[in-house]
């Protein structure tokens, strides 16, 4: 039996990310465990993992705290390592399978998470009083209130733990998926004969794969409801929402007969108000829309 150790008292998304990474680490030998919460010395030197507590960072002891004078370093790009990040840095490669992948969650989660138990903002809020609602915010919407002295941090934590442990556990297997997803979209660039409309067999996530080639403008792939969409290629940032080249205007809010008069194709569904997608009702009708649109 695996003795984890973390603080007592209030938790932090930190302090649970850091636990939930030992579990799926532990979970995948089937290695069973245990939590204590305590700030008594003498569990410390009996922990198998201590995280975010005992002023120690040694890895090769699983010794996990950043709250020591000068603290456990910081990334490159300047963000500190609290405890979740010493334990990604240490169990994430393992557990990911790649560490290309581990690196990809760390900028995407365990950045950001150390950055806020750090003090540090790692987003530069656009509107004054206005901070995107962030994962520490929804862990810390679980610490009891002033008003609930009935419930205490130790009830919660490991509830908060499983949650979190759910989360990483999908967002590694959105990361592995992807990275095969990649490779595909690649293999299927490579293969088009007009590098400016790549076609899908299915839906892979490409946006952030396809931005990477100069040529592309649009992606044609079915739908699950078994027809087909031409889909603009963004010029970068897919969530900036701003597309190399943007279906004809005159297409704009156009739906089923409507579109088909206007595009010249029998079977079109609909085009989007910002004309960045269209439907058809079949793949010809597709590649049709989209051969359009280049001209």
């Amino acid at each position: 039996m695996k003795r984890i150790i973390t603080h007592s008292g209030g938790f932090h998304c930190d302090d649970i990310f850091a636990v939930a990474t030992i579990e799926l680490m532990l979970d995948q030998s089937a290695t069973p465990y245990t939590i204590v919460r305590t700030r008594e010395q003498t569990d410390f030197e009996t922990g198998d993992f201590v995280v975010d507590v005992g002023g120690i960072y040694n890895p090769t002891l699983n010794r996990f705290d950043h709250h020591q004078e000068g603290g456990a370093g910081a990334r490159p790009n300047g963000i500190p390592y609290a405890s979740f990040g010493l334990v990604w840095k240490e169990f994430g490669t393992r557990l990911c399978g790649s560490e290309a992948i581990a690196e990809k969650i760390d900028r995407r989660l365990v950045a950001p998470v150390d950055g806020i138990d750090s003090g540090m903002l790692v987003y530069e809020p656009k509107f004054e009083g206005v901070y995107e609602y962030s994962i520490a915010y929804y862990f810390d919407a679980f610490s009891p209130t002033w008003k609930e002295p009935e419930v205490t941090p130790s009830d919660v934590f490991l509830t908060m733990v499983a949650r979190a442990k759910e989360l990483l556990a999908r967002e590694i297997k959105r990361n592995q998926d992807k990275a095969e997803a990649d490779a595909k979209v690649r293999e299927l660039y490579e293969a088009s004969p007009d590098k400016r409309i790549i076609e899908f067999v299915t839906h892979y996530p490409w946006k952030e794969t396809l931005t990477e080639f100069p040529e592309p403008l649009f992606i044609i792939s079915p739908r699950e409801d078994r027809k087909y969409q031409v889909y603009a290629v963004p010029k970068g940032d897919p969530r900036e929402m701003k597309y190399r080249k943007y279906l004809p205007r005159e297409w704009a809010g156009l739906r089923d007969a409507d579109l088909a008069r206007v595009s010249g194709v029998p079977d079109a569904l609909f085009c989007h108000n910002d004309c960045f997608i269209a439907v058809a009702g079949s793949l010809d009708g597709a590649r049709a829309l989209a051969q359009k649109a280049l001209k």
